[in-house]
């Protein structure tokens, strides 16, 4: 937590503020929103201004159409100066009209391009685009079936498109002028939004960065008052993280307390018997060494509770033959058995697997403190046995010896570390054997229990089968 924005815990160079993430996943749906909207209204537009258009077209062609008769046998007609009164408009579009019998011109632009009779109706006129005069054009036309007249008459009216063009041009900039305005007010509207919206991310990251200081660590959970649902998950792992933190500060200090104690007494031992050695004692070489071997033996065992205690992910599991590291565990202290004058035995049953999901380090140092403290704590001439046993859903390692045992009152201290239940009057030894099997048991799923063995102690610890 001691990096600054910018450094190597503040953020990677070239990295998005969140903001700008925001500020982009809410202006991208938007600006697709505009142009789509843009889209539809030039649509929109371009169909509403046709439909007004034709509207005004057809009605001066409806208008012209109802003044064609048949006088004598002739197809006669009176052009009204209000239907071409209809289709003035500021553009000054220019206005052509024809009408023919059949294919025979009656009056109006012969060159006016003509339609397929066969396919005009008489009830609706029919609108359609078409070149004229190197402009474009919009042509209204209607056919009427006259009585005694040997072909059709067919009306057209056509327009240029200039008026409808300026139309189409107006509503357009008005519609994107809307949008811009649209825009700007989300635009002015987002930035204290967004503000407003990571409020409670700033406040989480002044609660992280108040605990930068230069005293010792606050690794309490977090106070930051109620939180949005999606921070929530991560304040909770924080929390966790810090409580982990927490205890592993908490057993780097306790094993460094543990350890600094403990090596008082050897160190001491030492020194002292180095000033005897200078001073020519015949005993003192003997002190340096046994206390050498105190010291050495003691910080073997804090080593060991410090890996049992390592929090973090454990290797793989595998299969560990129990009935191996017996055997090694026995090979490894039959000297010491000897020494103490204590037999060291195997009970195991025969053509009896007693493999067990685990790790082979930890059940191995497990089983040598066990047995350990069982040859310390024993009788001149009692006995330490290791047994097997296996039923349908365990594996159990029982060691048990012939000493003076644990009070059921006392088994539970007995388990603390550097507990010494007989103090200094008892056997040499740091008081850590009992702790490091129960912290291995711990990280290995096993089950520890302590019985009285009458006479004696018995451990039995329980693996899953």
């Amino acid at each position: 937590m001691g990096g600054r924005p910018g450094g190597p815990a503040g953020g990677r160079a070239g990295s998005v503020s969140l903001r700008l993430r925001l500020g982009i996943a809410m202006l991208g749906p938007l600006a697709i929103a505009a142009l789509a909207l843009g889209l539809f209204g030039w649509a929109l537009i371009s169909d509403v201004v046709r439909r007004t258009n034709d509207r005004v077209l057809g009605g001066a062609l409806g208008a012209i159409a109802e003044t064609v008769e048949v006088e004598r046998g002739e197809v006669t007609l009176d052009l009204p100066p209000a239907a071409f009164g209809m289709l003035e408009n500021a553009e000054r579009d220019n206005v052509y009209y024809r009408i023919a019998v059949g294919r025979e011109l009656l009056t109006g632009y012969a060159d006016l391009p003509a339609p397929d009779i066969a396919t005009l109706s008489t009830e609706e006129p029919r609108f359609r685009y078409a070149e004229y005069r190197g402009q474009r054009i919009r042509i209204g036309e209607v056919r009427r079936d006259l009585p005694r007249v040997s072909g059709p008459v067919v009306v057209q009216v056509a327009e240029t498109l200039d008026n409808r063009n300026a139309l189409r041009r107006r509503l357009m900039t008005a519609l994107l002028v809307g949008e811009m305005v649209l825009v700007g007010v989300a635009l002015a509207l987002i930035r204290p939004a967004l503000g407003w919206s990571l409020r409670p991310l700033a406040e989480l990251r002044a609660a992280i960065e108040a605990r930068d200081t230069r005293a010792a660590p606050d690794l309490s959970p977090l106070q930051t008052g109620p939180l949005p649902a999606e921070l929530q998950p991560l304040s909770r792992s924080f929390d966790r993280l810090l409580t982990r933190l927490d205890d592993a500060t908490t057993a780097t200090r306790r094993f460094t307390a543990d350890a600094s104690h403990q090596m008082r007494t050897p160190l001491s031992v030492l020194k002292l018997q180095v000033a005897l050695a200078r001073r020519g004692s015949d005993d003192a070489l003997r002190e340096i060494d046994e206390a050498t071997d105190r010291l050495e033996r003691l910080l073997t065992q804090l080593l060991t509770l410090a890996r049992a205690d390592e929090a973090g992910t454990l290797p793989p599991l595998e299969q560990v033959d129990l009935v191996e590291v017996s055997r090694r565990t026995i090979s490894r202290r039959i000297r010491q058995a000897i020494e103490a004058d204590v037999e060291l035995l195997l009970d195991d049953e025969q053509d009896v697997a007693f493999h067990v999901q685990g790790h082979r380090s930890l059940v191995y140092e497990m089983l040598s403190n066990l047995v350990d403290n069982a040859i310390r704590y024993n009788r001149p001439g009692g006995k330490v046995t290791i047994a097997l046993r296996k039923d349908e859903a365990n594996v159990h390692l029982i060691v048990s010896d012939d000493g003076p045992g644990i009070p059921a009152e006392l088994r539970a201290q007995a388990m603390s570390r550097f507990a010494r239940l007989q103090g200094e009057n008892g056997p040499s030894g740091s008081g850590l054997g009992l702790a490091i099997v129960q912290s291995s048991a711990e990280r290995l799923g096993a089950g520890l229990a302590l019985e009285d063995a009458r006479p004696g102690l018995r451990v039995i610890v329980t693996f899953p089968a």
